[in-house]
């Protein structure tokens, strides 16, 4: 390495340290490695502008955002959340059930894990409380589980950002991580099965069944909105970031006019905040071009090829190598880092190894999810306790078991490729 190019590391993590975001701290660490370099000091910037303005897929991202904050403040995800209720909730441990459904019929909405947990959360973190029927941190930790779903059955946009970075199919992304986000959801209602049973969680009262008709009708409208999605991305109507202002504008139509629980001060809310957090996302974005374009000119890719390929590795050993990194950075770095900054390196070597694209970026993705809930970083955790109050120790202390299946999960899909590759194959794309 290059003096510049470890200044730039070492300035880098010290100012992640020293508590900077770190779109910033990346930013300024690529100002400090061009100055060194003696290069322009223009360049971070052109580098982050032409970034931002010539990828028409990062449109998907702010999009998506917007459609998860109308869903939440429109009342959509309460209606969700009662249809998921007369669905599952008569049986044992019905109300962990109702968390996974719940989040399975989100995940096909909003594309965020952070936006899941904040929407479902609190709801269904206090139904499960009321009148002691589940352990508080049980509660914070089966609903922080379920959230890793969002991001992984299609909309998502974790994989919008590795479609960026790898210049992979966002469609074939989406198919990739339709079996990926069932199988998830599996493995924790069978969790949630056994602790039931084990701790004896007892029955929910179930909704009558003359109920059920008006609730599935009162949901109708918002179920419907996957399903849009999914047609019009695969039926070849809408490009993905098409299909994102699809579905922020039927968000919309439903929260405002359908089922009229969006004003417009909460409209200017939902507007203003997604704006927050689009600008947030964007500057990561930015900072994470800049920091590749430094990555491409000290040629790292090429050389942690040539030293992977003095270990002669195969493709599975690479892939088990590259994911139990990814999960210990997980546990400091945020996914958004670990796929736009970390994940870049490794591409070059996957694809000598012939590993498939999709199939990489859709484990790394799962992987990175996992990490959200993982201590000490776990920033799902820190979200449901700024909106439950439930103390952190207690959902640490039971988070681990479900950490634990979603890594089975994972092991599944490196394991079995076609639990991944199957749908995007039959969907007519090729790897």
């Amino acid at each position: 390495m290059t003096i510049a190019f470890t200044a730039c590391i070492v300035l880098l993590l010290l100012l992640a340290a020293l508590g900077m975001p770190i779109a910033l701290a990346m930013i300024v660490s690529a100002i400090g490695y061009v100055a060194l370099a003696g290069q322009d000091l223009s360049l971070p910037a052109e580098q982050m502008v032409q970034g931002l303005y010539d990828n028409f897929i990062i449109l998907a991202v702010p999009l998506f955002i917007v459609a998860a904050n109308i869903m939440n403040a429109g009342s959509i995800s309460d209606r969700l959340l009662r249809f998921c209720v007369a669905l599952v909730g008569r049986f044992r441990g019905g109300l962990g059930l109702v968390n996974v459904v719940a989040n399975i019929i989100f995940a096909g909405m909003s594309g965020s894990a952070v936006a899941d947990a904040a929407g479902l959360g609190k709801v269904i973190i206090d139904m499960m409380r009321k009148d002691g029927r589940y352990p508080p941190g049980y509660a914070a930790a089966i609903t922080a589980a379920a959230s890793t779903i969002g991001p992984i059955i299609p909309p998502s946009i974790p994989m919008v950002m590795y479609s960026l970075v790898s210049n992979t199919s966002i469609g074939a992304l989406f198919a990739g991580g339709v079996l990926p986000g069932l199988l998830m959801g599996l493995v924790l209602m069978a969790m949630n099965y056994v602790a039931a049973r084990r701790r004896g969680f007892g029955l929910d009262e179930p909704v009558p069944l003359r109920e059920v008709p008006k609730l599935t009708v009162n949901a109708f409208p918002a179920l419907l909105m996957p399903a849009i999605l999914l047609y019009g991305i695969y039926g070849g109507v809408t490009t993905p970031t098409e299909a994102a202002a699809v579905a922020a504008f039927y968000a919309l139509l439903l929260a405002a006019i359908f089922y009229r629980a969006l004003s417009p001060r909460a409209l200017y809310e939902v507007l203003r905040g997604s704006v927050m957090s689009s600008a947030s996302v964007g500057l990561i974005i930015g900072g994470a071009l800049i920091f590749n374009y430094i990555v491409a000119s000290e040629n790292v890719p090429a050389k942690l090829q040539g030293f992977i390929d003095t270990l002669n590795v195969s493709p599975l050993a690479f892939l088990l190598i590259v994911n139990a990194l990814v999960l210990l950075l997980g546990c400091l770095l945020d996914a958004s880092t670990i796929i736009l900054v970390i994940v870049p390196l490794f591409l070059p070597t996957a694809k000598a190894l012939g590993i498939d694209l999709v199939h990489f970026g859709v484990v790394i993705v799962v992987n990175c999810m996992i990490g959200l809930i993982t201590p000490p970083y776990g920033v799902v955790l820190f979200v449901l306790n700024g909106i439950t109050g439930i103390p952190l120790r207690e959902m640490i202390r039971e988070i681990w078991v479900f950490v634990g299946v979603l890594v089975l999960a994972l092991l599944i899909m490196i394991l079995f490729p076609g639990v991944v590759l199957w749908l995007p194959h039959a969907l007519g794309y090729k790897s």
